[in-house]
């Protein structure tokens, strides 16, 4: 009377390969790499520039900065392949493709 399950897999999965899976099954992984890359804002590029962010948002694959100092704007404004870099060093691939300081 006992039923099996044959929709159970036999092998055995870590749990980081479990989570991947199931964020590819329900299409949220776009999402959570981008929920990732915000909330790693403050190590990607240090302190004294989340210091001085007031707002980040990701919309359409472009990420969008709201900075506190006008001076560090145009500073980042000219090296935005140098922060899309760091970006792809930490995660491996490319979350966003453009970046845009306000």
């Amino acid at each position: 009377m006992h039923k099996k399950y044959s929709s159970r897999k036999a092998e055995v999965f870590t749990m980081k390969e479990a989570v991947q899976d199931l964020l590819n099954t329900y299409r949220l992984k776009d999402r959570f790499d981008e929920a990732q890359l915000i909330s790693s804002w403050e190590k990607i590029m240090g302190a004294p520039i989340a210091r001085r962010t007031n707002k980040i948002f990701i919309k359409n694959k472009v990420m969008f900065i709201e900075l506190k100092s006008a001076p560090l704007k145009h500073e980042l404004n000219g090296s935005k392949s140098k922060v899309l870099a760091l970006f792809r060093a930490e995660f491996g691939h490319d979350i966003v493709n453009e970046v845009i300081f306000i």
